[in-house]
Order: C-alpha cells, then sequence, then structure tokens
C-alpha cells in the first residue's frame, strides 16, 4: 500500500499542460469497439494505464492481435471471435467488465469476467438483469449482482425496449453492443443523457442508431461488419479536472488544458466552477467524433454553490469539486447523487470523512451533502482504494499539505498524475 505526501505549494503557477492522461471512457470503448470491425484499427494516444492496458489484454485473449507502440495502438481483429481460455481481468475499472457484458452476452462461448476486490464489490446486476431479461445468460456471485461474472454467450438475444431506471453511460452502451446482434430494431432510453461517446463512436463506424421523438435510441441490428476506427482518442477532461481545481483554488494560478475533449457531456464540472466565480474559457479547435479544443483556468474567488441537477455529467469529478466547496464562502450542498455510493468505494461517506480530517464543517445525507467553506488543515486521509479520492485530496494538500494513505490506485487510472503535480511547483 503507497503513500503520498503532498506540500502546500509556497507560490502561484501559469503553466500550459499538454500530456493529461488520454480519456480512458473513450480508449476503452476503441478497444472494444475494435472488435466490431473485420479492418485494422489505428489508435493514438491511447491510454496506457493498467486499467486500459488491461482492456487491450482480453481483446487479445479473444483472439484480436495487437501491437503497441507507445501510446499508439494497432488492432487487428480476429475473423471469429474465439472463447477465452483464462478468466478475463477487467482491473479496477467498472467501464470495461460492464461493457464486457453486453458485448460478450452474443459472443458464443464461455466466458469469466472478474477485477480486483474493489471492482469485485461494486453492483453489476444494472447490466446483467437487463441483459439475462433479453435472453443472455448471465450469471455470478449474489445472483449476478457481484463479480466474478460468468457469460454463457448466445446468438439468441431478443430485440428490447428497454427504459433505464439508471441514468448510466455504462448500461446504455452495454444495452447498444448487445442490441447490435439482437434479431430486430431494440430501442433503449434513459432520462437524462449520459455520456454520449458509444453513439458518436458507432456512428462514426458506419452503425445505425437513430433518436426518435419519444426519447429512444433506435439501435438496428449490424448487417456486417462495421468500417475500423481511426482516431486519437483525446485527452480526459475528468483528468484534466484536477489541475483545474488547482489553478481554482491557488491564488493568481492559471492553467491551459490543451486537447481536451469539450464533449458536453463531459465539461460540466467546468461549468460548475465557473458558476462558483472561476474563470474558464472553452476554445474548440476540432469536430471528427468528438468536438476537441483547449480550457483554460484562471483563479478566482470561489462562493458557494448548490448541485442538484445534471449529476451524470457530473459523477466522476464530484469528489473534486467537493474541495471547492470546501474552499468556498458560504455552505454548499449537493442532491440527488446516490450514485456516488456504488463508485470505486461510497464517496459520499470517504468525501466527508476526510473533510472532517481537514477540520471542514460538513454532513452527509442520503443522496448527498452540505459543506460550510472554510481553511483546510493539514490532515493523513485514507482513499479507500479510490484513485478520484486520492488524487482530489492530492489537490487539497496543495493548499495545505496532505497525506495519502493507499494512493496505488492512482498509477491505475492517471500514471503520470504525480508528474505534472511536480509541474506545478
Amino acid at each position: 500500500m503507497q503513500y503520498l505526501k503532498i506540500k502546500k505549494l509556497e507560490k502561484p503557477f501559469n503553466i500550459e499542460i499538454t500530456s493529461i492522461a488520454s480519456d480512458k471512457s473513450i480508449s476503452h470503448r476503441c478497444a472494444i469497439f475494435s472488435l466490431l470491425s473485420n479492418e485494422i484499427s489505428y489508435i493514438k494516444n491511447y491510454l496506457t494505464g493498467e486499467d486500459t492496458l488491461n482492456t487491450l489484454n482480453i481483446i487479445e485473449q479473444l483472439g484480436a492481435k495487437v501491437k503497441i507502440n507507445g501510446s499508439c495502438v494497432e488492432i487487428t481483429p480476429p475473423k471469429v471471435l474465439k472463447e477465452a481460455n483464462d478468466i478475463l481481468d477487467c482491473g479496477n475499472s467498472g467501464t470495461a467488465i460492464r461493457l464486457f457484458c453486453g458485448f460478450l452476452s452474443s459472443i458464443e462461448g464461455a466466458f469469466i469476467l472478474t477485477g480486483d476486490q474493489y471492482l469485485n464489490s461494486r453492483p453489476m446486476c444494472r447490466v446483467t438483469k437487463p441483459l439475462n431479461s433479453i435472453g443472455a445468460k448471465i450469471d455470478g456471485r449474489d445472483n449476478a449482482n457481484k463479480a466474478p461474472i460468468f457469460i454463457r454467450g448466445t446468438k439468441e438475444l431478443e430485440s428490447f425496449t428497454y427504459s433505464s431506471p439508471i441514468d448510466s453511460a455504462q448500461i446504455k452502451t452495454a444495452m447498444i453492443l448487445a442490441a447490435l446482434r439482437a434479431k430486430g430494431v431494440s430501442k433503449y432510453k434513459e432520462s437524462f443523457l449520459t455520456r454520449d461517446h458509444t453513439e458518436r463512436m458507432l456512428k462514426g463506424m458506419g452503425a445505425k442508431l437513430e433518436n426518435d421523438k419519444d426519447g429512444y435510441i433506435n439501435i438496428y441490428p449490424l448487417k456486417h461488419s462495421l468500417k475500423a476506427l481511426n482516431m486519437r482518442v483525446p485527452c480526459d477532461p475528468s483528468s484534466g479536472f484536477f489541475f483545474a481545481l488547482a489553478a481554482a483554488i491557488i491564488p493568481n494560478a492559471k492553467i491551459v488544458l490543451k486537447n481536451i475533449t469539450l464533449n458536453p457531456t463531459r465539461i460540466g464540472a467546468y461549468k460548475v466552477l465557473k458558476q462558483m466565480g472561476v474563470d474558464v474559457e472553452f476554445i474548440e479547435k476540432e469536430n471528427i467524433y468528438e468536438p476537441i479544443g483547449d480550457i483554460k483556468v484562471s483563479h478566482n474567488k470561489l462562493n458557494a454553490v448548490t448541485i442538484q441537477n445534471n449529476i451524470p455529467w457530473l459523477i466522476d469529478e464530484l469528489p473534486a469539486l467537493a474541495i471547492a466547496m470546501s474552499l468556498a464562502k458560504g455552505k454548499s450542498v449537493l442532491k440527488n447523487a446516490k450514485e456516488l455510493r456504488v463508485k470505486e468505494c461510497d464517496r459520499i461517506s470517504v468525501v466527508i470523512e476526510n473533510l472532517k480530517k481537514c477540520n471542514i464543517s460538513c454532513e452527509e445525507f442520503e443522496d448527498g451533502y452540505h459543506i460550510v467553506g472554510g481553511v483546510l488543515k493539514e490532515a493523513s486521509i485514507n482513499s479507500r482504494g479510490d484513485h478520484r479520492i486520492a488524487m482530489s485530496f492530492a489537490i487539497a494538500g496543495l493548499v495545505c499539505n496532505m497525506n495519502i494513505h493507499d494512493s496505488s490506485c492512482i498509477l491505475t487510472s492517471f500514471p503520470n498524475f504525480t508528474d505534472l503535480l511536480n509541474l506545478l511547483k
């Protein structure tokens, strides 16, 4: 178990960062979606973190040939996907395990998906239950709610009409991947638009997905293999947000985050910072698979905020926003975020537990918390194996010193995080 000590910054910074981690969500999708083509896919700027490398390893086990040259990945799909002869290890990635549940449910063969101790405690019935309802054969611990997950792939999936009770891009993608090999046109609906990378990428590859007047995505089964991917993965706005937060809380600090996806479903947290008083500017430079550009952030005094809408667009950044709340003038409130309790850890409880150690007045409730802005004090906090908790409190350490236990989880999702942190000094 690693231990990370962060020291208070003694002066402001004014820098550009060009090496924010590549987008993890898009990297996972690139690897999995490449198997929907019979041509070679070329992916530049693929995230070479532990979880996304696990996903490449899994598609190799399914028969793909993968060549890695730095951050460039060449994927040659097999003519026929094969039954893996070993367990498929998704590491710490909820995205990978849930997307593979949807993808493998229509592939003939037997497959076992597992992960680390944290992933294997997270709920899976949100994908396994709707998949089983359309003919998939998925089982696992706690009635297919906990990994390891066993999948007996079948070509007999039924088309469906499904309104998801949970707004989740992972559920949406799992159901879309299953629908691509179902017997007829399927319809999927969510009450709030979640990350739409899947729809954008699959349409770019030639899949037929249409939105109807009733709010459903109509998903047409594939009549032939899709076009190969040939794309550059943009930098991850969720990873970049930690450094936007640093600029927001350090007096006179400025930062430019280069080549970030500006997808509206991914930059909600930056807009919350802007609402709190921070100077934030978005500069679009291209728009092929995804809108991509730069984000400029400059320090300004923080004011309290109430967050209760657009939660699916903010879910990954809420622990970092809690740090901004702890330094804002007034009482900030988070509501409608019960989903935080089933992430890598119970992020509601862990955020509040650690903020109290930092001498911040705060209180949790079922679907969120309130935080009264104050002065952060040096503390020793436990990440509970959650990379976003670890990195959020690492940024907090820039104003007060911070000792972080169980920091090895950072390497899983953001390998160069501490290197970039050192650029601020």
